[in-house]
């Protein structure tokens, strides 16, 4: 694809990146013949081939235009959702917020007028999550049956008064209400369910990928440019390509390593991908410690894709499975919810957010849970022994090691919860910036297209052949990346094949056009 000579040479119907291209020299005009060297012009055929940025160039020419349309879409679906809880404040104000008219009621009472409006549904009891802070509803959450994957049926109640405000489908251990969740599916899989997974494993794959090989072709330019601090800021003297490339390129400096964050941080929510992160992690030891609820025991290690990526796509839950919940949540006393929130306060669960999770089946703990995702992190947690009325296991976040601390942090700050307002505002202008990116990028592509040719309406690949001039030692290392990153990443493996294919193609056809024109 890349490197491999095909008959025909370099003359393609492609030419530049939708994706943070850096040309090797002057950005051209025009996709027309190279310029002729003066005859006196000193011999460089002694030098070394650059071979490594034109291979960058090539890769990422083809991830751009290929993939270009996936990531446009994530991007925008992220920029959605990177403001998605500032939204859902605003439109669900009827359900988060009450009038601050006097002191909470009991737990007890306030899940009584929940079960009122339950009725006698197949529905238990599965979480309750007081009002945070003074004029904040309490949530009460059941399992309902009909509902998907990690949700839960929740109602809203005025802790002051126990009035019912609301009844929503609440989604994840982020509570997602149903505008969030809609936008969330959409930029997850785009409502296509596990197919559409595969589109944003795609994007975020190879977000990273590009922007890599972006940045890398922007370090070799700035590295020949006598003023490579003015690469840091669109040029709007230019016209034409120029200026699109200036702002291209520009704009893609400043958001590589947001690019780079999202892409790894995201990697681990995909389908292939993540449960290779999975594995991973498991392998050296970075997992996530999760508290036991089995009475007496000790606690376990959760994997990163599902403990500390719970805040956006798993639903809220404890180490053991239940065998049957409905029967074993159908006799918990509401009263046990005060008392449970009182023993957590007395060891110490001091945050306004948190969870309260009932056993799952007889002989199993309680568990209360901070779920604080905003800085300073608290996401302690604390296993009860309703019958001993004492604490039987414990997991604190300074007890996190150092991956799992920064899986948690990153989880947080790729969904905008980390940092709140400001967090949000600044994904959101990534998101936007990216996409407008691989627009430039697509403009370019169109704007080095040979003026002189009215039939070709787009400009020419890099050139092929880049591995010729690589020593053995480059080709190696290059093969062994590309297979290994194939393996982890299985969507990025068949898709590079897939430009192998078409880059063939490309070339086989131009080759036959040659000859046909050479017998004319």
């Amino acid at each position: 694809m890349f490197g491999g000579e095909v008959p025909g040479g370099n003359a393609t119907t492609l030419w530049d990146s939708p994706i943070m291209t850096t040309p090797s020299s002057t950005v051209p005009e025009s996709s027309g013949p190279e310029p002729t060297h003066h005859r006196n012009h000193p011999d460089r055929s002694d030098r070394p081939v650059p071979w490594f940025g034109p291979l960058l160039r090539r890769l990422h020419f083809y991830a751009g235009i290929l993939v270009g349309p996936f990531i446009i879409i994530a991007a925008l679906t992220g920029a959605a959702y990177a403001i998605s809880p500032t939204l859902e404040k605003l439109v669900y104000a009827d359900q988060l917020s009450v009038p601050a008219t006097g002191d909470p009621l009991p737990l007890a009472d306030q899940i009584e007028a929940a079960n009122t409006v339950i009725g006698s549904s197949d529905s238990p009891l599965s979480a309750v999550r007081p009002a945070p802070e003074t004029g904040d509803t309490t949530r009460v959450m059941y399992d309902d049956p009909s509902l998907g994957e990690s949700e839960s049926r929740a109602i809203f109640v005025d802790p002051a008064t126990a009035e019912v405000v609301g009844d929503l489908t609440v989604y994840g251990t982020s509570g997602a209400l149903p505008l969030r969740t809609w936008i969330d599916q959409m930029h997850r899989s785009l409502h296509l369910g596990d197919v559409g997974r595969i589109y944003s494993e795609l994007a975020a794959s190879w977000l990273g990928i590009v922007a890599a090989a972006g940045l890398v072709l922007w370090i070799l330019r700035a590295r020949r440019t006598k003023r490579p601090a003015a690469m840091l800021r669109p040029n709007r003297t230019h016209k034409g390509l120029r200026r699109t490339f200036s702002w291209h390129a520009s704009v893609g400096i400043w958001a590589a390593i947001g690019m780079l964050f999202l892409s790894a941080t995201g990697i681990t929510w995909s389908q292939f991908g993540g449960e290779n992160v999975t594995k991973l992690r498991a392998a050296l030891s970075w997992a996530t410690p999760a508290v036991s609820t089995e009475l007496g025991g000790q606690s376990d290690a959760e994997d990163a894709a599902g403990a500390a990526s719970a805040g956006a796509h798993a639903h809220h839950g404890t180490s053991a499975e239940a065998a049957d919940p409905a029967v074993a949540r159908s006799a918990i006393d509401p009263a046990d919810f005060d008392m449970m929130l009182a023993m957590a306060r007395g060891v110490g669960i001091d945050s306004g957010e948190l969870e309260i999770l009932p056993p799952e089946e007889d002989g199993s703990a309680w568990v209360v849970q901070e779920i604080q995702r905003s800085w300073p992190t608290q996401v302690d947690s604390v296993a009860f022994d309703p019958e001993a009325m004492e604490a039987t296991d414990r997991v604190d976040f300074s007890d996190y090691g150092a991956a799992a601390k920064l899986a948690r942090w990153g989880v947080d700050l790729h969904m905008g919860t980390l940092f709140g307002l400001a967090n949000q505002m600044v994904l959101f202008a990534l998101a936007i910036g990216i996409a407008a990116m691989v627009v430039w990028g697509y403009v370019m592509w169109w704007q080095r297209r040979p003026k002189r040719n009215p039939a070709k309406r787009f400009g020419r690949a890099p050139a092929r052949g880049v591995l010729n001039g690589a020593p053995w030692w480059g080709v190696a290392v290059i093969v062994l990346a590309a297979i290994a990153i194939g393996v982890f990443l299985p969507p990025v493996g068949i898709s590079l094949v897939g430009f192998v294919v078409i880059d063939v193609l490309l070339g086989l056809r131009e080759w036959r056009r040659e000859r046909q024109s050479m017998t004319i």
